[in-house]
């Protein structure tokens, strides 16, 4: 009795493929399901239930990512007028010693790492990979006897370093579903106090680069000190032009989604030698200088949100190819049972008739 129910039991759950074989069980590739013939209907219609979540899963992050992107798109018009302005006031400047606390360069002691995560999961290796940079970069600088502290942007990072004593947290954001000019001022403020009070002699951002729907780059640039001209440098020195503007567009291409990546490069003129300046160029520069660095930090973070969105598509598209997969070799295997089933009532039954003829 014991044995029948444990084969019950065995045959209602399913047998995993890493299980090995019961005796007088045939298996048919990586694939090994014992059920009667209810429990494989079951488990297709389970299979059919999952399938669905995945593909609506994935059609609401391509629907975001596109929000993503017109919100890039609308802010450029700002951010195009705030490098003319930059630039125009740095001609004005140019002959004069400019002393802003954002561009003092001071001997490396500490570094504040700004990690962007998402709040989220399902989304592939995207969080892992942006983890797996931040304590390579970690492990890099305190190799140098360079402090390292931490401010973590999204629940994801958050949590994983906080259960790590060794990494030293500041203050740990939620990214929110659409960032705004509020959240990234929230996390500018955090980082300016730092950087002024020379806590942080230098602040490196650590998000992911979105390039396509299957690669995001994750990259570590250098946000403080900037430069007069409004520079971003990454680990190695290369420094991008204030003025290079590039933006991300998802299209579709042969019925699929594809990512193009815009650049145009913003017209930087001097300024009209007749405009009168009411407060002197260098303070208006000290102005000008955090509201740029507020405004890149909200471009980091539409990029990193739009890269999470991209990985999260890409992994319910794979989930629900596998669904896919899953549910053929089920119905294959229910079908098996089935003719199988069949043929022995018909064999009983022509045996049962011979039987009472003879």
């Amino acid at each position: 009795m014991a044995a029948m129910l444990a084969s019950k039991q065995g045959a209602f759950m399913g047998r995993s493929s890493f299980a090995p074989a019961p005796k007088g069980v045939a298996s048919r590739g990586s694939l090994q399901v014992v059920a009667g013939l209810k429990e494989v209907r079951d488990r297709i219609a389970s299979v059919k239930n999952t399938q669905k979540i995945t593909d609506a899963m994935k059609l609401v992050a391509a629907a975001k990512v596109r929000r993503a992107q017109e919100a890039v798109v609308n802010g450029r018009p700002f951010s195009e007028n705030l490098v003319k302005v930059l630039y125009g006031v740095n001609q004005r400047v140019r002959q004069e010693d400019v002393d802003s606390p954002l561009c003092a360069v001071r001997p490396v002691k500490s570094v504040l790492l700004v990690v962007l995560t998402g709040d989220r999961g399902l989304c592939g290796g995207y969080n892992n990979f942006i983890i797996k940079k931040t304590e390579a970069r970690y492990r890099e600088l305190t190799a140098m006897g360079v402090k390292v502290n931490l401010v973590c942007v999204g629940r994801k990072g958050g949590q994983y370093f906080g259960r790590r004593p060794q990494y030293n947290i500041l203050k740990s954001f939620s990214l929110g579903a659409t960032p705004t000019t509020k959240d990234a001022q929230g996390i500018a403020d955090e980082i300016f106090a730092s950087f002024i009070a020379q806590e942080s002699d230098k602040v490196e951002l650590v998000f992911t680069k979105f390039i396509s729907l299957i690669n995001s780059n994750p990259t570590i640039q250098t946000l403080l000190p900037m430069t007069p001209m409004g520079e971003l440098c990454d680990v190695d020195g290369k420094c991008v032009d204030a003025a290079d503007d590039e933006i991300f567009k998802l299209t579709t291409k042969g019925g699929a989604f594809a990512v193009e990546r815009e650049k145009t490069v913003i017209e930087t003129e001097a300024l009209d030698p007749s405009l009168i300046f009411e407060q002197e160029p260098a303070q208006i520069l000290d102005a000008l200088l955090p509201l740029y660095m507020s405004s890149c930090l909200l471009r980091s973070l539409q990029e990193a949100l739009a890269s999470e969105l991209a990985a999260r598509m890409n992994a319910m598209n794979n989930a629900s190819d596998n669904a896919k997969e899953l549910k053929k070799a089920l119905t294959v295997q229910y079908n098996k049972q089935r003719q199988a089933k069949i043929t022995q009532e018909l064999a009983e039954i022509v045996g049962g008739a011979a039987a009472t003829s003879g």
